[in-house]
């Protein structure tokens, strides 16, 4: 079925070419120097070693900037490895340092990197993250409780880093100003009060402007925080709103061994790749059906409905209503704004993605199943690429997507509706067979049984966020984040859902996974902490929520707390926006390692289950550095670090808040000592 209409089977338009086999790219890759690392040292005044500070080397090996990241051990030494063939600056960074010079380098040199104490503590304090300036601010009293500050940090923080300099505005006038350029954005501050809100606002930042610096400062890397290597490519560019990222199947991480890791940029339609062996990069555009081109922020709910009543109103969609205006309208043109990409067994990139219009008028006309009943729609429904044939599939649903996981058996299990879980089984899928669309989905009503009769009578409406199908009992699990929220628990086998609320200090689950004993995850973007459920600790599974507090178990991670925090139920000022449980080991610190997305922190933090203990990946640079998607990847078991590592990238909304303006991928790695070649 191939058309130009965007439907299933368009073949996509590609810059540069973005495939090629493993022959091709063996013989593509560029030749590794005789010796393909940069060495040295690192001293300040006197020829003081400087320990636990970032050497940071850029270059332009392929189409895009590069960018290797190493810290110095505890003499100053520092080894920048895997170095590709061609010309580099490197420079240094570190706290209580000012930002070094440039100097010039190729594979094989050895440097003496001169750097300088921070004059101030102000000027030190220039590269804090962002959450460190975020735990200055005293919010107003309605939204100084924790589920107040919980729905702040739910609501604000979905698309910023706040605290970083951007967000440090020192008048009332300027926040007032700056609060209208995003429709949502102002949406969400008359929610929480809007006028008490920017006198808060105003109060922080002019405290800032006059000098004031966060009471304390973040640790220098120390342990194994020293032995990671940062290797990011840029992808996208200056608009580009890179969402998730994949780099192979999440049940099989050596799967794609080598090739290209994909993401969405869900700002200007696009299906973003890095291909690592070459070191570049391209997009492909992402359709949509029957010429469906309205902007999300212009989008509609219905017949009749204002423009916006159906999408999302961020950088360029200005609250006009309330005098607001932006310099970047039209710069988001995403009727399709795709999100979530995720690989299955046969390396097709899939994704949520909007094919249509979101009207209820528009879904097809077998969802009213007698096998599942009426369902409602939502915003986006599903698509893939396929890399082999260049080309993409797209597939109503007749439910809202946003998340998606595959299953062990190969079903694909999606969020993004507020009343049912929703699958779709490629296996019963044929894109030349339309009718086979209809066939390989279904979905189940989320009620629960209230009262313990056995019988499910209570329907619980909330926006499901994060999804993970349980590998070990065969239950799918999502996460509604709200104020406290809860995870929701659904076995298919029994068509029966269960749900838990988080106690204190717990608030607002977000991303969820599973571990490989079938223990559920959740990153609690509300408060800030790691959320540990097992469920077999529960006396009662039945309820609406309230039941089996005993099976929760918080972690706080690294970083300060929100000022006005109360003790015991204290809120911090990071915000994780997801998290992956590493159950192949794909990083090297174990199975089962815990990662959370450090997204208002500029890190990734890593949990060890047996020890109870965190380590700290921190991303010096660019500043701004706002995770959201992440897993791992096996290349070559045999390779040792070399051959393994966890994919990120930086989603921060808008790209021109970071301090490189453009979108990136990372690789982060972990070598057995900090200068291991």
């Amino acid at each position: 079925m191939a058309a130009t209409d965007g439907s299933p089977g368009q073949r996509a338009p590609e810059r540069p070419a973005a495939d090629q086999s493993a022959t091709q790219r063996a013989k593509a890759k560029p030749k590794a120097p005789a010796v393909d690392y940069i060495e040295g040292t690192v001293t300040s005044g006197r020829n003081r070693p400087e320990a636990g500070v970032w050497v940071i080397a850029t270059g332009k090996p392929g189409n895009k900037l590069m960018r290797k990241i190493v810290v110095t051990d505890r003499k100053g030494r520092f080894v920048l490895p895997e170095m590709p063939k061609g010309k580099w600056q490197v420079w240094v960074r570190g706290y209580g340092l000012q930002d070094s010079g440039k100097t010039p380098a190729r594979p094989g040199a050895t440097l003496a990197l001169k750097v300088k104490k921070a004059s101030s503590r102000v000027q030190a304090a220039q590269v804090y993250p962002a959450n460190y300036w975020l735990s200055m601010l005293n919010l107003p009293t309605n939204v100084a409780t924790p589920a107040g500050m919980s729905g702040f940090k739910l609501g604000c923080m979905l698309c910023h880093q706040i605290g970083i300099k951007a967000t440090r505005l020192p008048t009332r006038e300027a926040f007032d100003h700056g609060t209208k350029k995003a429709g949502t954005m102002y949406a969400t501050s008359v929610g929480l009060g809007r006028e008490a809100l920017l006198d808060s606002l105003a109060d922080w930042g002019g405290r800032i402007a006059k000098g004031e610096v966060p009471k304390s400062a973040p640790a220098r890397p120390k342990g194994l925080e020293r032995n990671i290597v940062i290797t990011q490519w840029n992808w996208g560019d200056k608009w580009a709103y890179a969402h998730d990222e994949i780099s192979t199947d999440k049940n099989n991480p050596r799967r794609n061994a080598d090739g290209k890791v994909w993401g969405v940029d869900i700002g200007n339609d696009r299906l973003l790749w890095v291909d690592p062996t070459t070191n570049k990069a391209g997009e492909i555009k992402v359709p949509t059906r029957n010429g469906f081109n309205t902007s999300w922020c212009e989008a509609t709910s219905g017949p009749g409905a204002a423009p916006g009543s159906g999408g999302f109103q961020t950088l360029g969609c200005p609250a006009k209503a309330a005098g607001g205006v932006s310099a970047y309208e039209g710069k988001y043109h995403n009727p399709a704004n795709p999100h979530n990409p995720m690989m299955d067994a046969k390396g097709n990139v899939w994704m949520t993605t909007q094919i249509r219009r979101e009207w209820a008028q528009d879904l097809p006309a077998w969802c009213n199943s007698p096998q599942y009943g009426q369902a409602r729609g939502g915003h986006r429904q599903l698509g893939y690429y396929d890399p082999k044939a260049k080309k993409f599939n797209l597939i109503d649903t007749c439910f809202g997507t946003h998340h998606l996981q595959f299953d062990k058996n190969g079903v694909l299990w999606t969020s993004g509706d507020s009343r049912v879980f929703g699958w779709f089984d490629p296996k019963k899928y044929d894109p030349n067979r339309p009718e086979t669309e209809a066939q390989a989905q279904g979905w189940a009503e989320v009620k629960v049984d209230g009262n313990g009769d056995g019988v499910a009578d209570t329907p619980l409406v909330g926006f499901n966020y994060g999804v993970v199908p349980n590998h070990v009992d065969g239950s799918v699990w999502s996460a509604q984040p709200s104020t406290p929220g809860r995870i929701v628990r659904y076995q298919p086998s029994t068509n029966t859902f269960e749900a838990y609320t988080p106690p204190v200090p717990g608030k607002g689950p977000r991303g969820v996974d599973v571990d490989s004993k079938g223990i559920i995850w959740a990153a609690m973007g509300g408060s800030g902490h790691l959320g540990r459920f097992d469920r077999s600790k529960c006396a009662q599974t039945w309820g609406t929520g309230a039941q089996c507090a005993e099976g929760w178990t918080f972690y706080k991670p690294p970083g300060p707390m929100m000022s006005q925090s109360t003790p015991g139920e204290g809120t911090t000022a990071d915000l994780h926006y997801y998290l992956f449980v590493d159950r192949f080991n794909t990083f090297g610190m174990g199975k089962d390692t815990v990662i959370l997305n450090g997204t208002n922190s500029d890190s990734l933090q890593l949990f060890n289950q047996k020890t109870k203990k965190w380590v700290t990946l921190r991303v010096p640079y660019p500043l701004n550095a706002y995770q959201r998607g992440l897993d791992g990847r096996i290349d070559d078991p045999k390779a040792g670090w070399k051959g393994r590592g966890l994919w990120f990238n930086d989603g921060l909304d808008p790209v021109i808040h970071n301090e490189v303006q453009h979108g990136w991928l990372g690789h982060a790695q972990l070598r057995p000592t900090p200068t291991a070649k």
